[in-house]
């Protein structure tokens, strides 16, 4: 069974519009782009018109792949104090020669909707966040919509990223589930996918999982993403593993769209506690 995260991001979206158009004023979502990595912007125009539809005002910074550290944090100070600014986020990878964490805690805690920035995700991790990881959050609701009781499965997180791996651990383990993880020196790896009910992966290799490596009935989130053959793949063999897992969710076309569905609901929940 497919798990649709374009049908679950419809429902949160129509959600967004309704409490949007109730706001006093209309709320201000930035998304900054370093450089001009195609694929980075064509997600940035995406997250953009999407925006705009529900009744949010977007506004795209874009600066010169040749912007210092230095720079680009004064130019995110400045956006930080933008009248109705309710949501900023840096669109990542960013170029080599900047350091990344410096920028991403330069952008104001309360309007960090990606959870990316360091008080944030301390909150976070201390359960106390002014909103939550929108891909984290986006494969618990892929999992909830496969509607199976999870008590006592066995979980295997494969990458510990900051982005998806260790937030998604946290939020499993807050549910009190069994929770293994897969990182890269991980020398048993096969063995926790034959035996693991549930998997999520998040590393960016294609076809990392096939059929021939989980579990029949397992439910498969695959939360990774990479370029293959002048597309965007995920993590799963889709082909292979279809036929064997009881769910799995598909790239493109699951956790993507409910990601940036969690991310504009989290633009909201900004514009209402203003």
């Amino acid at each position: 069974m497919i798990l649709d995260g374009k049908k679950i991001a419809v429902e949160i979206l129509a959600k967004v519009k309704s409490e949007v158009a109730k706001l006093s004023f209309q709320p201000v979502f930035c998304d900054v782009l370093v450089g001009g990595d195609p694929a980075s912007a064509q997600y940035v125009k995406m997250k953009g018109r999407m925006a705009e539809k529900l009744g949010i005002k977007f506004k795209n910074a874009h600066f010169p792949e040749s912007i210092s550290t230095e720079n680009l944090v004064a130019e995110i100070k400045k956006i930080n104090q933008e009248p109705n600014i309710c949501g900023l986020i840096v669109q990542l990878p960013l170029p080599s020669a900047i350091d990344k964490q410096a920028v991403l805690d330069a952008i104001e805690s309360k309007i960090d909707v990606d959870c990316t920035g360091k008080v944030n995700m301390d909150l976070f991790y201390t359960g106390h966040a002014y909103v939550i990881n929108p891909t984290a959050g986006s494969v618990m609701e892929l999992l909830d919509s496969a509607k199976v009781d999870l008590k006592d499965k066995k979980f295997l997180v494969i990458g510990h990223g900051q982005l998806v791996g260790k937030p998604v651990e946290f939020l499993l383990k807050a549910r009190g589930f069994a929770v293994d993880v897969a990182r890269s020196k991980t020398e048993n790896i096969l063995e926790l996918m034959k035996n693991a009910d549930v998997i999520i992966s998040a590393v960016g290799k294609p076809k990392l999982i096939s059929g021939d490596k989980i579990k029949a009935g397992s439910i498969i989130i695959d939360a990774g993403t990479a370029e293959s053959e002048g597309g965007i793949a995920g993590d799963v063999d889709f082909e292979s593993v279809k036929n064997i897992a009881g769910f799995i969710s598909p790239v493109p076309g699951g956790v993507g769209p409910v990601t940036v569905a969690h991310l504009l609901n989290n633009v909201l929940k900004v514009a209402q506690s203003k």
